[in-house]
């Protein structure tokens, strides 16, 4: 018997193809732990630091978080070191590094939490550097496709296979007398690449935070990873994010750690047409929007600038209003995607018309599942052309 050669050894152990090392998990800092549970927290508290901290002390009390060596104070002056806080200026000057401040979070801070956002809900996904997206149509584009046609004028020359137009020419002409015809090459097709518009609508009415269920933390980070997964992944892409209540207004990527529900009933139509507002100006053909909402539509702004509310039942004219916009979408070749997050059996059927209208899609999902079906739906949208 041959002796191991590894035996008594650190070497790692080899396999024909392989090689297997030891795992040893990655031991976290005792701020690392903290800013675990304090990000998470931050974002439920929709950037208060203040409540955010009261919280982890609280926890901290009941699980032992943090050590005589290292205390809630001690992390705080590494959020600051570290440049997650700043300690803002009080009118009268003071405040700046005396430790009596105001703390509130930095930009650092904020795309922390979209970067954790996505890792969350669409796993760790790794950057695409062409930040395009794919279609399932060949034609002029710059990724190979692994199919193979003949060669027509016009082609570029650094299109053509010169392995499979050598192979037919062997075919086609034999070794002995080899020579190389027009009708021998073969071009690689190549995959066309979609630029994708998308405008996030995100329901911010009352109901969100009714009936002890928090709504507007999950679709806060749903909104959170998409931007990053956009920003970062498909940068060629764009996204646009607005809310609605009793009205409808854009915000920018870096508030969504800030939002919060209002006093408000649900606007439908003033998102919709706002969205469509916004996807108007996209040069790009592919557009869609993504609406997610818990609620019926209780709420339109009439001709004279006043409101029409209605929250009991659906009110036949604002629902009517709301199947018009989502017509005048589908004229305008924008997919709008319901994403319910409420069981209703007469919530759906509106669902279900509106989406007819629209020639659309919806689905009725719980919180838990929600990112994960956005993630799917925006990732076979981009495969396929929507006009």
């Amino acid at each position: 018997m041959k002796k191991n050669p590894y035996a008594g050894s650190k070497a790692p152990l080899r396999s024909t193809g392989f090689v297997f090392t030891k795992h040893i998990p990655k031991k976290q800092s005792p701020f690392e732990k903290l800013f675990e549970i304090f990000q998470e927290l931050i974002t439920h508290t929709s950037g208060d630091f203040d409540e955010a901290i009261d919280w982890l002390r609280q926890l901290d009390k009941e699980y032992e978080l943090t050590t005589d060596d290292y205390t809630i104070d001690d992390f705080i002056e590494e959020l600051k070191a570290k440049g997650y806080i700043r300690e803002e200026i009080r009118p009268d000057g003071t405040g700046e590094g005396d430790g009596k401040g105001k703390n509130s979070i930095t930009e650092k801070l904020e795309r922390s939490l979209r970067k954790r956002a996505l890792e969350q809900i669409f796993g760790k996904l790794k950057r695409n550097a062409s930040g395009n997206h794919k279609t399932k149509y060949t034609g002029q584009g710059d990724e190979q496709a692994g199919e193979y046609r003949s060669y027509q004028f016009g082609d570029a020359l650094d299109r053509i296979s010169m392995t499979e137009s050598l192979k037919n020419a062997q075919v086609n002409h034999g070794i002995s007398d080899f020579h190389l015809t027009e009708k021998d090459l073969v071009v690689e097709q190549t995959m066309f690449k979609a630029q994708m518009s998308t405008v996030l609508m995100i329901d911010i009415s009352h109901s969100m935070i009714l009936y002890g269920e928090d709504r507007i933390t999950p679709a806060k980070k749903v909104a959170m990873a998409l931007s990053e997964l956009i920003t970062t992944r498909y940068p060629k892409d764009t996204l646009d994010i607005l809310v609605f209540g009793n009205d409808a207004w854009p915000i920018k990527i870096k508030d969504l750690p800030y939002l919060n529900v209002g006093p408000y009933h649900t606007n439908t139509v003033a998102g919709l047409q706002l969205a469509m507002d916004m996807l108007r100006r996209k040069r790009n053909t592919n557009k869609q929007i993504f609406m997610i909402t818990d609620g019926k539509p209780s709420c339109m702004q009439l001709p004279d600038g006043r409101y029409y509310k209605n929250s009991a039942g659906l009110d036949p004219h604002i629902v009517s209003k709301c199947y018009t916009m989502a017509r005048q979408a589908r004229k305008l070749h924008i997919p709008i995607t319901t994403f319910m997050i409420a069981s209703d059996p007469y919530l759906q059927q509106f669902v279900d018309n509106f989406t007819e209208a629209n020639q659309g899609k919806a689905f009725y999902t719980g919180l838990k599942g929600l990112g994960e079906m956005i993630f799917t739906d925006y990732e076979n949208n981009r495969k396929k052309k929507l006009r």
